[in-house]
């Protein structure tokens, strides 16, 4: 059967599967499955996994047949959505986890995990909400043509080239603006502070 040949088939099994046919999944499934299975036990070299990995992968690709575009090679995609989700479990696996309530033998010792409070407290973040007010007012005291490049800018994280073509304004315009509404922010804020 040539290539050609054999994605003319793979289209129309998996037309059908789209259609509601499981048999055609089922075809498509029993063509690849092989292939999946040996890619994934040359990943994760268990067998047990590698069937595990195998049928996950037709799985999402069972629930991700209506996204497949018919342009590519069937086997490529499927392949595709295999490799991620074997990379996905491999790195879940090589990530060790500890318990944070119970100790660690370090050194012939029993280390207790002891976390720091990295909240504000109380008092910093009364503080940090009038600093912020105080930063708003400041950005509302300026005059709109440089209030509105800084709120592009810096509220809505807006690229200089965004704010070009959003506003119709020319990129050294854009630029020119943000630089002198910082310099004018800079200023009201150090007499605030």
């Amino acid at each position: 059967m040539s290539v050609d040949e054999r994605k003319l088939e793979d289209q129309q099994l998996i037309q059908k599967a789209r259609n509601g046919d499981q048999k055609a999944f089922e075809q498509l499934l029993n063509k690849y499955r092989n292939l999946v299975y040996h890619v994934m036990l040359r990943m994760v070299r268990n067998p047990q996994e590698a069937e595990d990995l195998c049928q996950e992968a037709f799985i999402k690709a069972f629930s991700a047949l209506q996204s497949f575009n018919e342009e590519f090679a069937f086997s490529t995609w499927l392949m595709k959505i295999a490799s991620n989700n074997c990379i996905d479990f491999l790195r879940k696996k090589k990530l060790r986890t500890y318990s944070i309530d119970e100790p660690v033998k370090y050194k012939d010792e029993q280390v207790q995990f002891e976390l720091p409070d990295h909240d504000p407290t109380p008092e910093r973040q009364i503080i940090d909400r009038e600093r912020s007010k105080m930063i708003d007012d400041a950005i509302q005291a300026l005059p709109p043509r440089y209030r509105q490049v800084i709120v592009l800018r810096h509220k809505e994280e807006k690229s200089y080239e965004e704010i070009s073509e959003l506003l119709q304004l020319p990129l050294g315009t854009v630029k020119a603006r943000i630089f002198r509404a910082r310099e004018m922010l800079n200023k009201n804020i150090r007499d605030i502070f």
